[in-house]
């Protein structure tokens, strides 16, 4: 039997699962706010694998991703700790919005403090509760401000373990992006800790296509580095594409877009990839792609001002052995309705 592991001052034994409301702050109306961290602490040794979820309020296909996990019952076979906070951001959370009370942005606020402000003592709390007490870590993501994001593991690939938990997840893209200063992330990996950060899908929509696949993918790692079983079905997913930089696509004018691509998309150098128009349907515009690529982001709102962000693509000669990938596409995968 493994040794007891304390969170929040509340000790969970081995073989136990508990749920436990970790104490942020009051809100002005005397109600208490709390960051419910659900544990499954195996009867065996083995990794610390925190999941978390919603950092962003507004961002809730990873909500649902952790439910689901939590409903599984190959869960009763953990060796190790499962920690899963499905809800980080409480407070944006309730109220449909990506920040805290204070309007900061929490995944710029790592690691945090006790003396900060609110959004700083949450991340504080999270990094002494959650990830002081783990040995791996997923962070799930969706597109802000209206954005669909293809799903996609973001990582730096300098390390070989991480490299090879991103390629095990299956995500159809891995990204090798650098660390934004004062995220999780970077805290997360400057303690030696391997991370995955999984975005998928759009911020206040379920997306089935990017709920199964983090599912999966959370499995595939658990499998991975000795949590649960290894499977006996060897079912092959389509290698996921790596890549090395991406570009943002943007409007030519102020106006209505009408998108001609849709996410996953395989595009070419000088594909009409949207239009853009007045209310009266004069003054049309053509958008134009300057690059060879696959959109893994794209605006859903079509009203849009001169200079938005339109198609997040993956240019091809970002992408390794990209000669070999001139006809993929990745929208008869995508069941995004």
């Amino acid at each position: 039997m493994g040794e007891p592991i304390v969170i929040g001052g509340v000790s969970i034994k081995a073989g136990e699962r508990r749920t436990i409301d970790l104490p942020i702050a009051r809100l002005y109306t005397h109600t208490a706010m709390t960051m419910p961290v659900h544990v499954i602490h195996g009867k065996k040794d083995g990794p610390r694998l925190f999941v978390s979820a919603a950092i962003h309020g507004d961002e809730i296909n990873g909500v649902e991703i952790v439910r689901r996990l939590l409903k599984l019952k190959l869960l009763q076979k953990v060796r190790g700790t499962l920690l899963a906070i499905p809800i980080v951001n409480v407070y944006g959370f309730t109220n449909c919005t990506r920040y805290l009370p204070d309007r900061r942005d929490l995944n710029r606020s790592f690691p945090g403090s006790h003396k900060g402000s609110l959004t700083s003592h949450l991340a504080r709390l999270f990094m002494d509760e959650i990830v002081d007490k783990c040995t791996h870590g997923i962070d799930i993501h969706s597109g802000s401000n209206h954005r669909a994001n293809l799903p996609q593991i973001r990582v730096v690939l300098d390390d070989p373990e991480v490299e090879n938990l991103a390629r095990v997840f299956g995500a159809p893209v891995i990204i090798n992006a650098r660390l934004r200063d004062n995220s999780l992330r970077e805290a997360v990996i400057e303690k030696g800790i391997p991370m995955l950060l999984y975005e998928a899908g759009e911020g206040l929509r379920f997306n089935e296509y990017a709920i199964n696949r983090g599912l999966k993918g959370i499995v595939a790692v658990m499998r991975e580095i000795g949590m649960l079983p290894k499977s006996r079905k060897q079912k092959k997913d389509r290698a996921p594409i790596i890549v090395d930089s991406t570009t943002w696509l943007r409007s030519p004018k102020s106006g209505i877009m009408h998108s001609a691509v849709p996410l996953g998309a395989r595009i070419a150098r000088d594909d009409i990839i949207a239009h853009i128009t007045d209310p009266f349907g004069e003054n049309l515009e053509k958008v134009v792609s300057p690059v060879d690529g696959i959109v893994i982001g794209v605006l859903q709102l079509p009203l849009v001002y001169k200079g938005d962000a339109l198609f997040h693509v993956a240019p091809l000669e970002s992408i390794a052995d990209h000669e070999e990938l001139k006809t993929i596409s990745f929208e008869d995968e995508l069941l995004m309705r």
